[in-house]
């Protein structure tokens, strides 16, 4: 028999996910990531893991559209105010919004740990959410 939800357990549910990479949006941004990047001064691992070579990945595509919640994606320059605070200046990050605000789910090294694979990142992810006792609907 399953027990009924408490209020604590809506708490832990995560209404939405949001990445924060580690480059701004601007086009003089994108441009200087690109360089640096190419030159080895640039680095961001949610990049490698969303995007190819000058596109977002295919992969990518179908595991954002595999989740029941939206996943956004925001540069350092566009991130919305209650992203900031919750990443306090960490990025590449991926955070997860709950009834109790913005928890920082992937920090800068897991995100590192995925080596570039989609796949990883979704097995990665998943295992921090039970580590943080965090539910996807």
């Amino acid at each position: 028999m399953e027990r009924p939800a408490m209020a604590s357990d809506s708490a832990r549910i995560v209404r939405s996910l949001a990445g924060v990479y580690n480059a701004n949006g601007t086009l003089a941004g994108e441009i200087r990531y690109f360089l640096g990047k190419r030159f080895g001064t640039a680095h961001c691992a949610l990049c490698d893991i969303t995007h190819g070579l000058v596109s977002e990945k295919a992969d990518w595509r179908a595991c954002t559209t595999a989740l029941t919640i939206p996943f956004r994606t925001y540069h350092l320059n566009d991130q919305p105010e209650a992203v900031s605070e919750a990443a306090e200046g960490r990025a590449p990050v991926v955070l997860a919004e709950c009834e109790e605000g913005w928890v920082v789910l992937l920090e800068p090294e897991h995100l590192e740990a995925c080596n570039k694979d989609v796949e990883t990142f979704t097995q990665v992810m998943q295992t921090r959410l039970g580590l943080l006792g965090l539910t996807l609907p």
